[in-house]
């Protein structure tokens, strides 16, 4: 694809932000969602992209709208990137029930949602890429990761289902499963741990961007662990 218009979600964080300007950097016309507003950094180091601010991607209509946005300043879309999600960990013991839902509405319903709303136009003129952003704890929960590894879990088959819908189709859908991602907030929470053998945001994005490259046309459906040397 020439100069592709990608939709990134979750845009104004410290992954989604990442993969927003190593696409930018690639050539790509790049559309940030994000839920809250973007800070006056984002809107400035992304002046020359599309920034939509306040898309609350557990609404349908909310992402359908969205995309109408990125085609009326784009006039097309090639490609989704899922990034959007939430962390939350209790043990079931303790723990209250509403985390699942908050879990769910976070990490699967927006990718849900935004892979809805995006389709038929990437059906429509036979050809585009959906990259999910998972987590490794899809593959293996551990001991209070169960809301948030079901949630992950649930992007995992949401991507090999809609791969197999449409992969005679032109259209190619993967997801990475990242370990654990070096961001300011996980330093935060961790300061004793060794931030060394965290995946950093930069090895992330260039995955994603090959994966949007033509060098993976035949890759669909995949499940790529991105973990660092956690």
């Amino acid at each position: 694809m020439s100069d592709p218009v990608v939709v990134v979600t979750g845009a104004f964080g410290a992954l989604g932000q990442v993969v927003a300007a190593t696409l930018a950097a690639g050539g790509s016309r790049v559309a940030l969602l994000g839920h809250g507003e973007a800070e006056s950094a984002i809107a400035l180091a992304f002046a020359e992209q599309l920034v939509l601010p306040g898309v609350d991607l557990g609404r349908l209509e909310a992402a359908t709208d969205a995309m109408a946005h990125v085609i009326a300043r784009y006039g097309a879309i090639d490609a989704l990137v899922n990034v959007a999600g939430g962390f939350a960990a209790q043990r079931l013991e303790d723990g209250d029930l509403d985390v699942w839902d908050r879990m769910y509405a976070m990490n699967l319903k927006t990718a849900l949602s935004a892979c809805k709303a995006v389709l038929p136009h990437l059906l429509a003129q036979g050809a585009g890429r959906i990259v999910n952003v998972g987590a490794g704890a899809a593959q293996h929960a551990g001991a209070g990761m169960g809301a948030y590894a079901a949630s992950k879990s649930g992007v995992l088959r949401l991507t090999e289902s809609l791969a197999a819908e449409s992969k005679d189709r032109g259209v190619t859908v993967n997801a990475i499963l990242p370990g654990m991602i070096d961001t300011p907030a996980n330093r935060a929470a961790m300061p004793k741990a060794d931030f060394a053998r965290w995946v950093a945001p930069a090895a992330i994005a260039d995955v994603v961007a090959f994966l949007l490259s033509d060098a993976a046309r035949a890759v669909t459906g995949a499940a790529i662990p991105v973990n660092g040397r956690g």
